[in-house]
């Protein structure tokens, strides 16, 4: 691979990383998650999940850099979505 094919490959994973950050944080901060998608982020998570075993095959590390920061990412959006739905259901169980 060619030094500007690694150099658009590093830039452009950074971008569609870092459009997470946003989610994340914003997940953590309210402890809600109630327009996230779960059938989305379940999709997701396991695409980056093979483009990193593509990544690897490949030898590519853009591929498998990003998408081990993207999959962790995505993979917190998704567990905070199901840890706080889980909290809901028990506060509204315990209220009734």
């Amino acid at each position: 691979m060619s030094d500007s094919a690694t150099l658009i490959g590093m830039l452009a994973g950074f971008c569609t990383t870092a459009a997470f950050l946003p989610q994340v944080i914003r997940v953590w901060r309210t402890r809600r998650a109630d327009d996230i998608s779960l059938g989305m982020y379940l999709l997701f998570v396991s695409g980056t999940v093979l483009w990193l075993i593509y990544g690897l095959l490949i030898g590519s590390l853009p591929v498998v850099l990003y998408n081990i920061i993207t999959s962790l990412l995505a993979g917190a959006v998704l567990l905070l979505k199901l840890y706080f739905e889980r909290q809901r259901r028990q506060a509204v169980q315990k209220n009734h």
